[in-house]
C-alpha cells in the first residue's frame, strides 16, 4: 500500500499564479467545515449534471472526499460557502501492473468546470496542476477515467484499458456453461456492500489495469449509500465449495413498461475463480422474467459470449475505460514485467516535459526491465508522444495498432518487439469508475 498522502501536497503554484492573473482563485478546499464541503459536492454534482444532492447524500459523500485532495477554483474574494466554479480531486493508489505487481499511481477524479466559466484556461490549469503536484510528490504514473474522450490526451493521457458493454438477448444466448459446484445466497445490502469490498480487492490484484475501490463506491453499488435508485439494488455472493466467499453480483431490474418482462443490469460482478464467475453469469441469464442482461466495464477477454449456446445473442461494444499518464518514465517501465527480451531506444516527446527524452528500456530473458537515459548520440528505434507510451503501458492496447494509426514510429521489426515485450495476459480491465 502506498505510504504517500496527497492531501500533504500544497496547492500547485503555477496554477495559483495563472488563475489569480484571470481573477480566479486556486485553493485546496477545506472539507472539515461542512458548508465548505456542502458547497464542493454541490459544484460537483452541477458539474455532471447530477440532482441537488440531499443532506444525507452530502454526508455520505464527504466521508470519501475527506480522504482526498480538493482542489476548487473560486472567484477571487469568494467566501468559504461559495460554490466553486471548478472542481478536481485525487489521492495516491496502487495501480497494478503486467506481471502482477503495483505502481504508485495519482488518481484524479471529478473534474467539472462551470458552464459560465468555459474557455477561461480553466480545465488547463486543473489537470497541469494535479500532475505537477504528482510529479512533485515522487509518483510515477497519473490516471482517470472519463465522460469525455476528446480532452485528456493534450494533457498527456493515453486510453489505455479498454473495456466491454455486454448487452445479452437472454432468449437467443441461451445457456451453454457448466454448472459451478458451489452456491449462491442472496444477500442483504450491509453483507453485499462488505462481500463486494472483499472479493474484489482479492481479484483485482491478478489483472493489470486495476486500482482498488472504497467503502463509498461498494454501498453505492449495493444501495447502502443514500442514492434515489438505492431500493432497486440486489445482490447475490457464491460460495465455494467450502464455504468460501469467492464470488459477488450487484444488481438492478427494471420492467419493460406494462409487459411484466425485465431487463437485469449488472452493476458489478467481481468473480476470484472461473467457477464464481460462471455461477453468477449463469444466475444473471438464467433469470426469471428477465428478457435482457447488461453489463459494462467488463474485460475484453469476458468468457460470457461462450457461455451462451448461442454466442450472437451476445453484443459486445468495446470503449475506452482506463486513462493513464507517465510522468517519470524509469520508474513506470521498471514496475511492471514484460513478456519478450527487449533492447530499444524510445523517443518520448512530452510538451510538459515530466517524460521528454530518449530512454534505453532493456529486458531480459525474465521479463525484468532496466531503462536509462540514453547514450549521447543514439539513434531512435521507436518515436512516440507520451499519450501513446501511456496507452501501451497497461499492455491493452497493441503497439502495432498505434503505428498503423501514425501514432508510433519506427520500423516494422522495432514495432513488433516492442508489441511482444508489451502484451500482458490476461488482458487489462478496469471495472470502477473513479
Amino acid at each position: 500500500m502506498t505510504s504517500i498522502d496527497a492531501r500533504d501536497v500544497p496547492a500547485d503554484s503555477t496554477s495559483t499564479e495563472r488563475l489569480a492573473e484571470a481573477g480566479l482563485e486556486y485553493r485546496v478546499v477545506d472539507l472539515t467545515d461542512d458548508a465548505s464541503a456542502g458547497a464542493f459536492q454541490r459544484a460537483v454534482d452541477r458539474g455532471f449534471l447530477g440532482a441537488e444532492p440531499s443532506t444525507e447524500m452530502l454526508g455520505h459523500i464527504t466521508k470519501t472526499f475527506a480522504e482526498r485532495r480538493n482542489i476548487g477554483v473560486y472567484e477571487q474574494g469568494a467566501t468559504h460557502v461559495a460554490l466553486p466554479v471548478a472542481t478536481t480531486n485525487s489521492w495516491v493508489t496502487p495501480l497494478t501492473v503486467p506481471g502482477g505487481g503495483e505502481v504508485d499511481m495519482w488518481a484524479i477524479s471529478v473534474v467539472t468546470v462551470a458552464a459560465t466559466h468555459r474557455r477561461r484556461g480553466i480545465a488547463r490549469a486543473l489537470l497541469e496542476g494535479e500532475l505537477r503536484a504528482a510529479a512533485s510528490a515522487g509518483v510515477p504514473v497519473a490516471g482517470l477515467t472519463v465522460s469525455e474522450a476528446t480532452i485528456y490526451g493534450r494533457y498527456g493521457f493515453g486510453s489505455a484499458v479498454p473495456v466491454a458493454r455486454l448487452t445479452v438477448d437472454t432468449r437467443r444466448a441461451g445457456w451453454g456453461g457448466e454448472t459451478s459446484p458451489g452456491r449462491l445466497e442472496y444477500v442483504d445490502r450491509e453483507t453485499l456492500a462488505a462481500d463486494l469490498g472483499t472479493v474484489h480487492e482479492r481479484a483485482r490484484r491478478r489483472t493489470a489495469g486495476q486500482i482498488p475501490g472504497w467503502r463509498g463506491r461498494w454501498e453505492g453499488y449495493a444501495g447502502v449509500a443514500p442514492t434515489t435508485d438505492r431500493d432497486q439494488a440486489r445482490g447475490v455472493h457464491y460460495l465455494d465449495e467450502d464455504g468460501v466467499l469467492r464470488g459477488v453480483l450487484a444488481y438492478t431490474v427494471t420492467e419493460a413498461s406494462g409487459t411484466f418482462r425485465f431487463r437485469l443490469d449488472v452493476r458489478l460482478l467481481v468473480a476470484e475463480t472461473p467457477d464464481a464467475r460462471t455461477a453468477l453469469w449463469r444466475f444473471a441469464l438464467q433469470h426469471d422474467l428477465v428478457d435482457e442482461v447488461v453489463a459494462d466495464l467488463r474485460p475484453l477477454d469476458d468468457a460470457l459470449p461462450w457461455l451462451a449456446t448461442d454466442p450472437r445473442g451476445v453484443k459486445q461494444e468495446v470503449h475506452d475505460h482506463g486513462w493513464l499518464r507517465i510522468l517519470d518514465v524509469p520508474a513506470a517501465l521498471t514496475a511492471r514485467r514484460y513478456s519478450a527480451p527487449l533492447d530499444t531506444v524510445l523517443r518520448v516527446e512530452d510538451s510538459l516535459g515530466f517524460a521528454d527524452g530518449d530512454w534505453r528500456l532493456r529486458v531480459d530473458e525474465s521479463g525484468v526491465a532496466t531503462v536509462e537515459a540514453a547514450a549521447d548520440g543514439s539513434v531512435p528505434d521507436i518515436a512516440l508522444d507520451v499519450s501513446a507510451l501511456s496507452s501501451l503501458y497497461a499492455g491493452g492496447v497493441r503497439a502495432a495498432s498505434l503505428h498503423g494509426a501514425g501514432r508510433v514510429s519506427g520500423d516494422a521489426v522495432a514495432v513488433e518487439a516492442l508489441d511482444r515485450a508489451l502484451v500482458t495476459f490476461p488482458v487489462p480491465t478496469l471495472d470502477i469508475w473513479y
